[in-house]
Formats: C-alpha cells, sequence, structure tokens
C-alpha cells in the first residue's frame, strides 16, 4: 500500500549540506509492525516525517496505494495526513487547554466529522485504549502512560491507513512500555504501523519487520517487500476548520491565560472608551441642538418678506470655517503690518420678492400635514382709540415691535399679530402655544391677548401706551388688565379731508369713538409661552390675529383715503412727490392692499423643514432670477452653524482619541505574536493532523477576534456607566440632562472598528504561525 522510491532528503545550513536520505526505497504490507532502528542522525526520523507528509522529500516519489504524490499540493499533504496518516510522538503532543476528548476529536474535526459522529468516534477510540472513565480530564491530569493512551486513541480516531510512532515509549518507565507496545501491537494486526525507535529489545519482541538505517541509507530489513502494491483507486477527503472551531480552540487557551487576556482587552479598550464618550457627549449635545432648533421653527420660521437679503455660499462657508477655526484652536493668524480692504456688501444681495395674489395662492395649497402654522404679515394700520377715566385718546405705541418689525412703520412696540389659527381647526395657535394666567384665549377676531414673558414681565412702555400710570407701580394685578377695550376706527372716521385735498387724523375722539362704524376690541386674557415650546413665539404686548388684519382690510379698501391715494402721485397727507414702491407702501399703510409683507411658515417638525422648502424651491423652477422668490431660513443657517461646529470638535477630539486605536492595534499585534510563540507545538500537531496553512491563520484570528469583541464589548459597557457621571456633572454645570447618550449605531460601529483592528494587528503574526515548518513546531517547547 505504501512505497518509498529513491527518496533523497537534505537540510542546508549556510554552505553545509546534511543528507538525511540518500535514494531510500521500501515497501510496505497493508498490516504490518515495522520498527525503524538506527543510531542518532541515520535519517530514522526523516524518513518518518517524509511518509507522514510533515517534510517533503527533495526527489523520489513516495506512493500511496498506487497513486504518486509527486504532483501533490499543500492542501492535498494536508488532507493526506489527515486521512491516511495516525501520528504517536515521544513526547505525546496533546494539546494542553483541551481536555482528553476534544484531543482525541481533533484529526475528525478537520474532516468535517458530525458532532456526534465525533463524539461517539473519540469515546470508541479512548475506551480501546483504556481511558473512558477519564473523557473529561486535562492532559496534565493524566500520567505519561495516560496521555501516550490519549495519543494513541487520537491516531485511531480517524481511522488512517498507517500508524507512525516515533519513539513511542521514549518517555515511559519500563512498565508503561510494554502496555504501550501491546497496544501498538494490537492496532498493527489491521494497520500499518511504523515506528522508530532506538530500543532493538523492543523491535525484537513485537515488531513483525526490522529496518535499519544508517547515514541516509536502509542497511538491512528483516522481511522485505519486493512487490508494489497495484491498487491504483486513492482519492483524499479535504480537510477544513471552521471559524468556530477555531474560536473554540482559541477560547480554551484564553481561558488559561484569563488575567492576561482581560488586561489586553482593557488596554485596547481605551481608545473604544474615548470615542464612544465623545460621540455620547457629541449625541447629546447634536440632540440639545436639534431642540433648540425645533424652537427656532418657531421663533424663526420660513420667512418670505417682500424684501430680503441674501448671503452668498462662499460667504456662508467662509463664516463656517471662521466658527470652526475658533471653536477647535486652530484660527490662523496673518503676520502682516498692512490693513487689508474688503467689501462685505460684495457677498450680499437684497432681492426683491414679487408676494403676488398667485404666489399667497401657491403657499395656501401647501400640504397641510407640513406646516402647523401659516402666518400673514400686512402693513396696514389700526386707528385704536380708548377710553382713559372718561377721556378718550388714541393709542400710540413706541419703539420697535420685536416679533414683527415690519409693522413697527405703522404701529410700533407693544402690539404683534399671531397666525390666526393651526392646521389642526381643533386647537388655537395661542391655546397650543401659551399658558392662559388669567381670563380666556381669543374666542373672536376681535379678541386681544396680553403676552409676558416666563417672569410675567412686560415692556414698561407697552403698559404706559395703554394709558396706565405706572409711576408708583411696579407690578399690575392680571385682572386689572382683562376686559380693558379699545375701538377700531374706520378709515372714513378718522381721517378728514381739507381744503388742500389732503387727509389728516381727526382730533373729534368722542365721535369717533361713539361712531357705529368702530369695532370694539377686548383684551380677554393674559398668556405665556408653554415651558415645553421653548422660545416664544411673540414679542411681549398686545398680540392680535391675522384675522383682525384681514377685517381692517375689508373695511379700510373702499375709503376715501386709499381711493385718493391711488389716484396721487403724491402723499395725500404731506403731498410730497413719492415714486411708486412708496406709493405702494402709502396704500397697503392705509388698508388698500390687501398682499402679505411678509409669509410666516411653521413647519411641524425639522423633517417636515425639508419638504416644505422643497415645495416653495419648486415654485422657482425655471424662472427667472428676479422672478424667484427668495425665503429666509434662519434655523438653518443657524444649524449648519452650531452642526459644523461640532462636527469639528467631535472629528478634532476623535482623531485624538483614536491614536490610543493605533497603540492598541500594535499591542494585539505584539500579543498575538507572544500566543503564537507559545502555542508553537499545537501549530505542529494540529498541521500534523492534516490542518491547512489557512487553518492555522484561522485559529489566530479566532484568538484576535474574541480579544477585539472583548475589548469592544468591555469598551462600551465602560463607556456607557461613564455616562452616567458625566450626565449628572453636567447637569450640576448646565442644568442640561441627559446630554450624553450612546448611540446604538456608533456602539456597534465601535465594535466592529474594534473586532477589525485587533484582527489587522494580530494578521501578521497570524501569517507567520501558518508558515511554520510543522517539524520544527513538533520539536519545539
Amino acid at each position: 500500500m505504501l512505497t518509498l522510491k529513491n527518496i533523497k532528503k537534505s537540510y542546508t545550513t549556510g554552505e553545509f549540506i546534511q543528507v538525511a536520505l540518500d535514494g531510500v526505497s521500501l515497501n510496505f504490507r497493508e498490516n504490518e509492525f515495522v520498527a525503524i532502528l538506527g543510531p542518532s542522525g541515520s535519517g530514522k526520523t526523516t524518513c518518518l516525517n517524509v511518509i507522514g507528509g510533515l517534510d517533503k522529500y527533495d526527489s523520489g516519489d513516495l506512493i500511496i496505494n498506487g497513486k504518486s504524490t509527486k504532483e501533490f499540493s499543500d492542501s492535498e499533504w494536508d488532507s493526506y495526513r489527515n486521512n491516511s496518516i495516525g501520528f504517536i510522538f515521544q513526547s505525546y503532543n496533546l494539546i494542553g487547554h483541551l481536555d482528553i476528548v476534544s484531543n482525541v476529536e481533533m484529526g475528525m474535526t478537520l474532516s468535517g466529522i458530525s458532532a456526534k459522529v465525533k463524539r461517539e468516534k473519540a469515546l470508541e477510540a479512548l475506551g480501546r485504549v483504556g481511558l473512558k472513565d477519564h473523557v473529561h480530564k486535562k492532559p496534565n491530569q493524566l500520567s505519561g502512560g495516560q496521555m501516550q493512551r490519549v495519543a494513541i486513541a487520537r491516531a485511531l480516531a480517524n481511522d488512517p491507513d498507517i500508524i507512525l510512532a516515533d519513539e513511542p515509549t521514549g518517555a515511559l518507565d519500563t512498565k508503561t512500555s510494554v502496555q504501550i507496545m501491546e497496544l501498538i501491537k494490537e492496532i498493527s494486526k489491521d494497520k500499518l504501523v511504523i515506528m522508530v525507535t532506538h530500543n532493538p529489545e523492543l523491535a525484537q519482541d513485537y515488531a513483525d519487520r526490522i529496518v535499519e538505517f544508517r547515514d541516509g541509507n536502509i542497511v538491512s530489513d528483516s522481511n522485505p517487500l519486493n512487490v508494489e502494491s497495484k491498487k491504483e483507486e486513492y482519492s483524499l477527503k479535504k480537510t477544513s476548520m471552521s471559524f468556530f472551531t477555531a474560536l473554540k480552540l482559541s477560547a480554551m487557551n484564553i481561558k488559561t491565560k484569563k488575567g492576561r487576556t482581560f488586561l489586553t482587552a482593557l488596554a485596547s479598550s481605551i481608545g473604544i472608551i474615548g470615542i464612544a464618550v465623545i460621540l455620547s457627549l457629541s449625541n447629546g449635545f447634536d440632540a440639545k441642538i436639534a431642540e433648540m432648533q425645533e424652537d427656532a421653527l418657531a421663533e424663526y420660521p420660513i420667512t418670505i418678506s417682500k424684501q430680503t437679503q441674501e448671503i452668498s455660499k462662499e460667504a456662508m462657508e467662509s463664516r463656517r470655517e471662521e466658527m470652526k477655526e475658533k471653536a477647535t484652536g486652530t484660527s490662523e493668524y496673518v503676520d502682516s503690518d498692512e490693513v487689508y480692504l474688503h467689501d462685505p456688501s460684495e457677498n450680499t444681495l437684497i432681492h426683491t420678492n414679487n408676494i403676488s395674489e398667485e404666489y399667497v395662492d401657491y403657499i395656501k395649497g401647501i400640504d397641510p400635514e407640513l406646516v402647523d402654522t401659516i402666518g400673514y404679515t400686512r402693513i396696514a394700520s389700526m386707528n385704536l382709540l380708548r377710553k382713559f377715566d372718561d377721556k378718550i385718546e388714541p393709542i400710540a405705541f413706541s419703539s420697535s415691535d420685536k416679533s414683527n418689525s415690519s409693522q413697527s412703520s405703522q404701529m410700533g412696540a407693544g402690539l404683534a399679530s399671531y397666525p390666526s389659527s393651526t392646521k389642526d381647526d381643533s386647537i388655537s395657535f395661542i391655546e397650543k402655544n401659551y399658558d392662559l394666567l388669567e381670563g380666556e384665549y381669543p374666542k373672536s377676531k376681535t379678541d386681544l391677548v396680553l403676552i409676558v414673558d416666563s417672569k410675567n414681565r412686560v415692556d414698561v412702555n407697552a403698559m404706559k401706551n395703554l394709558g396706565i400710570d405706572t409711576t408708583d407701580l411696579n407690578s399690575i394685578k392680571f385682572k386689572d388688565l382683562v376686559g380693558m377695550e379699545f375701538k377700531l376706527i374706520s378709515n372714513n372716521d378718522y381721517y378728514e379731508k381739507t381744503q388742500f385735498n389732503t387727509f389728516m387724523p381727526s382730533s373729534d375722539y368722542e365721535k369717533m369713538y361713539n361712531s357705529d362704524n368702530s369695532v370694539t376690541l377686548t383684551l380677554s386674557g393674559v398668556v405665556r409661552i408653554k415651558e415645553e415650546a421653548g422660545i416664544s413665539l411673540i414679542g411681549e404686548g398686545i398680540a392680535y390675529s391675522d384675522d383682525l388684519t384681514e377685517l381692517v382690510i375689508e373695511r379700510a379698501k373702499d375709503s376715501d383715503v386709499v381711493q385718493a391715494q391711488k389716484d396721487a402721485d403724491y402723499n395725500v397727507m404731506s403731498r410730497e412727490a413719492v415714486d411708486e414702491e412708496t406709493k405702494k407702501n402709502l396704500i397697503a399703510y392705509f388698508g388698500g392692499d390687501e398682499t402679505p409683507y411678509a409669509i410666516m411658515l411653521y413647519p411641524k417638525s425639522f423633517e417636515n423643514k425639508d419638504q416644505v422648502i422643497s415645495y416653495l424651491d419648486d415654485y422657482n423652477e425655471n424662472k427667472s432670477s428676479d422672478d424667484k422668490i427668495v425665503y429666509t431660513d434662519l434655523s438653518k443657517v443657524l444649524s449648519d452653524m452650531t452642526g459644523g461646529i461640532m462636527d469639528g470638535i467631535t472629528i478634532v477630539l476623535v482623531a485624538f482619541a483614536a491614536t490610543s486605536l493605533v497603540v492598541s492595534l500594535i499591542m494585539v499585534g505584539i500579543i498575538t505574536y507572544i500566543s503564537v510563540l507559545e502555542r508553537t507545538k499545537e501549530i505542529g500537531v494540529l498541521r500534523a493532523l492534516g490542518a491547512r496553512k489557512k487553518d492555522i491563520t484561522r485559529v489566530f484570528n479566532a484568538e484576535t477576534f474574541i480579544i477585539g469583541t472583548g475589548s469592544g464589548v468591555l469598551g462600551i459597557s465602560i463607556a456607557w456607566i461613564l455616562t452616567i457621571p458625566i450626565n449628572s456633572i453636567l447637569y450640576k454645570m448646565t442644568e442640561l440632562e441627559s446630554v450624553a447618550k450612546l448611540n446604538p449605531v456608533h456602539a456597534i460601529s465601535l465594535l466592529i472598528i474594534s473586532v477589525t483592528l485587533t484582527m489587522l494587528g494580530g494578521w501578521i503574526p497570524s501569517k507567520m504561525a501558518a508558515r511554520k515548518n510543522p517539524v520544527e513546531a513538533l520539536r519545539s517547547e
């Protein structure tokens, strides 16, 4: 069944060439016990290694069941060792971190035998060598003779054709040696057993055939076979170690070095901890910024006004970069004694929007699911009177309006409009966003509300303008304000025509106040922004609905002063000449133009805002630059800047933390290299059992995979725990709750990064392990 034909093998050390086998030819029978004798250096062990496929011959041929091995590939030699050869070593070569059943199963594992069958065969083999009662022990719990029995059981378990024994009794006492030899003799009844020994007495007592070597040649053969086997069929089953098996082997090995592995994983996790904490804080601050952005949607809606200032993308990007540099401390300062001139206006453009009725209708056609509210600002003035202690005087608000600056020209501060309703008609805009402190929410267009800030404050001038003497007052009871009434006067009652064909406000306040055309406005309640609503939507002071503005325009558009202003080329109050644009503004001021001066859209969410923007952009498609409607999305400007700053800070901090990952990669490489050195003999055993080079690589890749996974899980867990004290500290410092939040996606990503980097770190040592010569590996200690 086995034939050696003129086998030659030599080893080169520098310029010295050592001939181990010098043209050895031998034929072996299927069933016989062959003992190979000879002094040290005679070539007997080299011959055994060549037969076992551990060492490759230089020339000649090794024929197994009629099949030449001259053209065998590495994988075929691996399969040959696994299928046809069973090794029994002098030093047993058991894998110390596996129990004896797992040791016996290893060859079958590489053959791909199922777990159930593998276990049955392993137990049967252990029973055959008398160790059935010791199956759960580790090799270090057995005597020398018992360990050799395990080695024999391992050699037999995969039912090979040939058993190769290298000094199987060399490390045993006489009594145990006899027991082992009896066992091997029994095995030779149905298998070819080739044993290398220095003991001629053992060979004489047990072997069927003795072959003596000297200086790489056969000097005697007690029972030669001169006829080669004629069998031509010989197939090899491919060996393969699954990654799960590699994981199991590595896990068993790691168990024996728990302390070192934990410290390695802990050290490797430092970079993961740093990055995870940074990302947690970044996530939290991003979330807080997002909350602020949502508030900004209300405070700074998407605004379309008649005139808007556009800032170029280049200018915005330049500003964003400046903010990033300041935040990250990377600003560059010019070293120069010159002043450089630039014109900021070059990066801005004043654009006039033509807000036509067509465009207003387009805005009204927006999907109601996208916007919560649409507000319209019109500049029609309100002619207001109030009775103070039987004295009637006009309302004259001063300073600027915080929420609707466009109205400052017509009525000043302390008077602001709000959207008439939300898209959800079941609740008004004021009800949705403001808490009622006194009185009632507005029920009709003639109801007004007083808005106070979070500390119940309001501008003192707004109270003075209402006719309240604030000289000795620090506060006013809500109930003293609720129910206050005003009279809205029509244009025809408010303006009188003079003999010069101009119009002037009438001074007959009582007549106007008591006119049937006047409309009573009532302060129905006092409200304050809801805590969850965030930033106040409207400035503090008296507020009224857009519906009231529409009522004013409806009553004023056909008034005498409006008609006169439409027909005149001058200001009908001062007779000053005016251009077309000023004339339009005067008509609007008198209430003769219902076209909004500005439109505010309040998206329901930040996500919906993008769809609203898309809807507005669709209108501008294929229009000239003059005909386009330009909008202002201040919340986007703010979010881009703040988001850019956070991104810049995060990138810099992550980059610093990532340096520790590089250190971890190097450290894992060193640890894996040490593991390769420690497990060199195990590498040799696995190769002897038929493991491929890629299987050896897989074993050490599995070890780095376990370390990487452990490191990642440990780092993420520690980082998650650290968010608890970090959040506590931040809350005490800033009153921001739950800032540090570890995103599960980031956690999984960091775990993958940890595994990837550790496997990269162990890649070179793993390849080194795979390239180890199995013969040299078996000789290592």
